[in-house]
């Protein structure tokens, strides 16, 4: 009797959960030598197929482009493998001598992996690493829309990992799309941490699993170029950021907003680098693309380019055209532009002053993207001082591209490509996710030696009775 295929991918995740957790346990007795070896081997073995992988991705899916996807692709296998390098994750973490406690590396055991259409290869690096790194086992559940492609990455860091030394099963990865088979793998009860990249309705399921999990909540990032900021550079930095892979980092700018002295400089500038500012007429012929009737992003705009987009929509464009600008003065479901777009579209304020420009970018992250990313443009520190303690965010970036600087390429966070949202965001954690989020800590607790003493009571009267006596018979 044929199986129907919910049930074959049922099967699928309990048979990966169950060698996941074998194979989790010969790696958590493996040396920290070892598990490096295994690490650096894996990375090896992905850059050398990063850019096969990057056309893989952009042909199944549709999304970004080659040069990003094989940028986002090293990244995962030279960046973030060069951070791990030195990283302490097993054993004794921390011997603190004062108060005799130690800190003990414990791995969380086999982690389920949710893997996004908008990253599906370079995400599969980027976690297998840091969860071998820590001693982990993990399976990857592709995006339906991108599972040839998350296999083949799969396949890639497994061989390569058990080449080095680890255990076959230590990395696996469902074939067969289903969202039952999803679900299974996260329920599985091999499995003690889900690691969820993706869309809202995936997220929220892994946080439902009743397993902790990390997830990701959305970006909608504004970018705020203030009164003493490089305009030209401020520019170059989003045009930079906004465009790589099309827009398809949830770290991208989604907004620019200024104050009113800031708008004809802005506007300058950003014509002279390929921004086109729309029309009233033709942001709404844009904004009808951009979004379902249900008010879901249109799957067929993610990680096209500005001129495809103008294509589609009806609108006339310069050909040098780089990203599409629309007006907006509001936040909220009513305003397309407020929201988080995966394509080189951005949304642009323009407010009487500083605070209503702080009002407003508290308004667009709360509207959604709340815990996520912020980047400001300035050289005043006091601004950025004063922002920093009111937006919402777990990444608070200075004078950089916003997605560089949120993964960790050209700012000193740890480079990741699981970004947390914090509590406000609705995530577990607001770190960029590292080897470290991925073990529990033992500690080990001496008893110290200051532990009150017993008291002595002493009876007076005896001991001057006693004196009296040992004196008489001394004289």
């Amino acid at each position: 009797m044929e199986l129907e295929k919910d049930l074959l991918a049922r099967q699928e995740a309990r048979t990966l959960a169950r060698a996941a957790e074998q194979a989790q346990r010969r790696l958590g007795e493996m040396s920290q030598a070892q598990l490096d070896k295994i690490v650096e081997a894996m990375g090896a073995a992905f850059t050398r197929e990063a850019e096969a992988l990057a056309e893989m991705a952009v042909k199944e899916t549709g999304f970004g482009n080659v040069p990003d996807k094989t940028r986002k692709n090293r990244f995962a296998s030279e960046t973030v493998v060069a951070a791990l390098r030195g990283m302490k994750t097993v054993g004794i973490l921390k011997d603190d001598r004062e108060k005799k406690v130690w800190d003990i590396a414990v791995p969380v055991g086999v982690i389920a992996a949710i893997i996004p259409s908008t990253n599906p290869t370079s995400t599969v690096c980027y976690k297998a690493a840091i969860a071998l790194k820590s001693g982990n086992a993990i399976v990857f559940s592709p995006h339906p829309n991108a599972l040839n492609c998350t296999r083949r990455a799969a396949e890639i860091v497994a061989a390569a990992a058990e080449a080095a030394g680890a255990p076959r099963g230590s990395i696996g990865c469902t074939s067969i799309p289903s969202l039952d088979g999803c679900r299974e793998l996260m329920g599985a009860p091999e499995v003690k941490l889900i690691l969820a990249t993706g869309g809202p309705g995936m997220v929220k399921a892994a946080y439902s699993s009743g397993k902790p999990a990390i997830g990701v909540g959305p970006g909608n990032g504004p970018s705020y170029i203030h009164r003493s900021a490089d305009v030209g550079r401020a520019m170059g930095c989003i045009l930079q950021s906004k465009t790589f892979d099309n827009g398809t980092v949830c770290a991208s700018e989604q907004s620019i907003i200024v104050e009113k002295e800031m708008e004809e400089a802005v506007i300058r500038e950003g014509k002279k680098l390929g921004f086109y500012f729309l029309s009233t007429e033709e942001a709404g012929k844009l904004s009808r693309l951009l979004f379902k009737p249900t008010g879901g992003i249109n799957p067929a705009i993610v990680g096209k380019s500005a001129l495809t987009l103008a294509e589609k929509a009806g609108i006339q464009v310069p050909g040098s055209t780089k990203i599409l600008v629309a007006r907006e003065q509001e936040a909220g479901p009513t305003r397309p532009y407020s929201m988080e777009k995966l394509c080189p579209v951005l949304a642009f304020f323009v407010m009487d002053s500083e605070d209503a420009v702080l009002s407003r970018a508290v308004e667009v992250l709360t509207h959604e993207g709340s815990g996520h990313t912020f980047s400001i443009h300035a050289e005043d520190e006091g601004v950025v001082r004063r922002f920093a303690a009111k937006v919402p965010v777990s990444r608070f970036l200075v004078n950089t591209p916003a997605v560089l600087g949120g993964i960790g390429e050209s700012t000193g966070l740890f480079p990741a490509l699981t970004l947390g949202c914090g509590a406000v965001g609705g995530s577990s954690t607001s770190n960029n996710v590292s080897p470290l989020d991925l073990i529990n800590i033992r500690r080990v607790a001496w008893g110290l030696d200051t532990a009150p003493q017993p008291q002595v009571t002493v009876n007076e009267d005896l001991v001057e009775l006693l004196t009296a006596k040992i004196l008489e018979r001394l004289g």
